[in-house]
């Protein structure tokens, strides 16, 4: 398929040039994978939605492996996604929301209030809004650590659609929102992200993310549009993470929290080296003798998370990435709230 030609936009930060220049070498690299769906087929409910049953997921610490963590999924008497941390006296829940971001400089955490009231990791579970659709949820936390599993968000996934994801007791239809015009954010190692405006009647996000790695996972780009069966695809994909990272995170993160990964193993995380992959990529990724498995990670479980935390509705419309990260998502997300710059799908 020939790559599509999409405009820049007006620039929300960063240097103009370099945008620029990681735009050309975007429209340079091929697309490894495409996965578009008809018209607004995407799979998920027309209505307001929310989960029928309660629905429970256990699993070892992201960043405690010896730790058991619980997470319980329950329908919402409210608008929005919502973090209740029941080890915590008099705490108000999380509202899933660009302002409570508390930092993105390795995973996203969300806080409010008291500093003690917070979840880390959440990229993982949050991008579930998103992906299947689900528009009001209360998520039940035993710890700020979330549980980390072998098959990364697949596990999440089959609870909440065993627990049946219905029409939400607050009625209405779901709103949608896009961006009023193409607007764009750039990084400092060339890289960036765009989002493009919802033609009128569109009910999708179509997605082209692109990877560009100084290792064994090279350059990757995938073009979806985002449907219940893409976003349960990709949920698959496992955190990446070089050797030297691993080993950082059994050692030095035993003392300092930046890097205390103890959950991390060789079955729940991808790693990666110069020229090979330690240990074996998901096979469910494999396309014309390479594995996908990264750009899938980034992009289903990474920037559809931040997207999923914009406030106002399901978003809708194009989101093209290239190179970017946490950081970078999480700060444009930001900048959108700040620019006034998201309105009501037509």
């Amino acid at each position: 398929m020939q790559p599509p030609k999409y405009e820049i936009g007006r620039i929300l930060a960063g240097d103009k040039s370099a945008i620029e220049a990681a735009a050309k070498e975007l429209a340079l690299q091929p697309i490894d994978d495409v996965r578009l769906v008809d018209g607004n087929d995407t799979g998920f409910l027309s209505s307001r939605t929310t989960i029928q049953n309660e629905a429970v997921v256990t699993g070892p610490g992201t960043f405690a492996g010896k730790f058991q963590r619980t997470l319980r999924f329950k329908p919402s008497r409210k608008p929005g996604w919502w973090i209740k941390r029941t080890d915590l006296d008099e705490q108000l829940p999380i509202e899933v929301a660009t302002h409570n971001i508390w930092t993105a400089a390795r995973n996203i955490v969300l806080r409010s209030g008291n500093p003690h009231n917070y979840l880390r990791m959440v990229e993982h579970i949050v991008a579930l809004r998103a992906g299947l659709g689900i528009d009001d949820l209360v998520i039940e936390t035993d710890s700020g650590d979330p549980p980390l599993f072998d098959r990364s968000s697949l596990d999440l996934c089959e609870a909440l659609e065993e627990a049946g994801i219905v029409a939400s007791p607050l009625g209405c239809e779901p709103n949608y929102i896009t961006v009023a015009e193409p607007v764009t954010i750039g990084g400092d190692r060339g890289d960036f992200v765009t989002l493009l405006p919802a033609e009128p009647g569109c009910r999708k996000l179509r997605m082209d993310v692109a990877i560009n790695w100084n290792s064994v996972i090279g350059k990757q780009r995938i073009l979806f549009d985002v449907s219940r069966d893409n976003f349960v695809f990709g949920a698959g994909a496992r955190t990446n993470a070089t050797q030297q990272q691993m080993t950082l995170a059994h050692t030095i993160g035993l003392l300092f929290a930046d890097t205390r990964n103890l959950g991390y193993t060789k079955q729940n995380i991808l790693i990666h080296g110069r020229k090979r992959y330690v240990n074996t990529p998901m096979p469910q990724f494999n396309l014309n003798g390479r594995n996908f498995e990264p750009v899938w990670h980034r992009a289903t479980l990474d920037l559809l998370a931040a997207i999923a935390l914009l406030e106002g509705g399901r978003f809708v419309g194009t989101a093209v990435s290239y190179r970017a990260g946490h950081v970078l998502d999480t700060r444009f997300m930001t900048l959108l709230e700040l620019n006034d710059v998201l309105v009501p799908a037509k």
